[in-house]
């Protein structure tokens, strides 16, 4: 067997979060051929497995025992497709937000509104991942992936994946049973900006380029966002809360100046950012975590906490969310031990 594989490997920049974590075994496999060598080692060790990106959506424990599986396929590709549109076939290892910008350097559209978003193009069908009113579900169109228990290969189509906001069926029926192993979306070459969020439209030229509108994209989040590099975060720590249409006019005959998005279904969204802002927490710190100055969605690692305390501090929000506004609020990571 030709895989190397570490021991006692140390995770901390592993994630986003910066939560100090070591894996009892760590293996990088950068082809089919390897990963199926490290789940068959895994099965007949009985060793457990955890599938691990970007760590950019992901809360890590002190310890992970087992084998830590971080593909490390990076490959990507085109193919095109009739009445201008392309199909992109992306390995889950490759770095989600160098795909949307090599794509906009080209002029396909599509993906533009979703750069800078942390994380690896496996993980990304596991949120669903969104931003500035686009979702990957609306340019998806296959997820090629590996059942971790017998190494069965497997293609799902969008309605195989149960997508929602920020939710699939991989954090469900799914859930740490299979490795994504690679994405096929589709892009366009005819100009479809979407440029209705914030204040985007008033960032770009009249017929924007997608490289333009994407640039803006990343000037925006660069503004309100805080760099994992320097300050540990997964981005969106919370959901935005969807509530009924007579919870949400009560709310806003409370607080006029609420903001809150219609939803098909009848429900309507509200800011989750808003709720933690009007509560007062905009910028507040207990001990290793706080919530950012500038964007109160964003719950912060300032270094030396762990899991544990992330959690009761995310909970503590979430109580005076529920205390002020009778609204509940949903996390965004995913526990890896969940």
């Amino acid at each position: 067997m030709s895989l190397a594989i570490l021991a006692d490997h140390d995770l901390t920049a592993a994630n986003t979060l910066g939560l100090t974590c070591r894996a009892e075994r760590l293996v990088g496999p950068a082809n089919a051929t390897e990963l199926g060598e490290a789940l068959l080692l895994a099965r007949e060790a009985g060793w457990p497995i955890l599938v691990l990106g970007g760590g950019s959506n992901l809360i890590l424990p002190a310890f992970l025992p087992g084998l830590v599986i971080r593909p490390a396929m990076n490959d990507w590709w085109l193919e095109e497709v009739d009445n201008g549109s392309v199909r992109v076939h992306a390995e889950a290892g490759v770095v989600w937000h160098e795909l949307v910008m090599a794509l906009a350097a080209r002029g396909l559209w599509g993906l533009e509104n979703l750069a800078l978003i942390p994380g690896r193009c496996g993980a990304a069908p596991i949120q669903n991942i969104g931003a500035y009113g686009v979702e990957l579900a609306e340019h998806l169109e296959a997820v090629h992936l590996v059942h971790l228990d017998d190494g069965r290969e497997a293609v799902l189509a969008p309605d195989d994946c149960a997508f929602g906001y920020r939710d699939s069926v991989f954090k469900h029926a799914l859930a740490g049973r299979v490795a994504i192993t690679r994405l096929v979306l589709r892009v366009s070459r005819t100009a479809e900006p979407r440029l209705g969020y914030g204040d985007l439209a008033s960032r770009v030229a009249e017929a924007p380029a997608a490289l333009e509108v994407a640039e803006a994209v990343c000037a925006v989040r660069r503004e309100k966002l805080p760099d994992p590099a320097a300050l540990g975060n997964a981005g969106s720590f919370f959901k935005n809360p969807a509530v009924s249409a007579a919870r949400a006019e009560a709310l806003r005959e409370a607080y006029p100046d609420m903001p809150s998005f219609p939803l098909a279904d009848g429900r309507v969204k509200l800011a989750a950012g808003w709720l933690i802002d009007r509560c007062g927490l905009k910028g507040w710190r207990d001990g290793a975590f706080g919530v950012h100055d500038r964007q109160a969605l964003v719950l912060v690692h300032h270094g030396g906490g762990d899991a544990a305390g992330l959690l009761a501090f995310a909970a503590r929000v979430a109580e005076a969310v529920q205390e002020r506004f009778g609204v509940a609020l949903e996390r965004e990571p995913r526990l890896a031990t969940e």
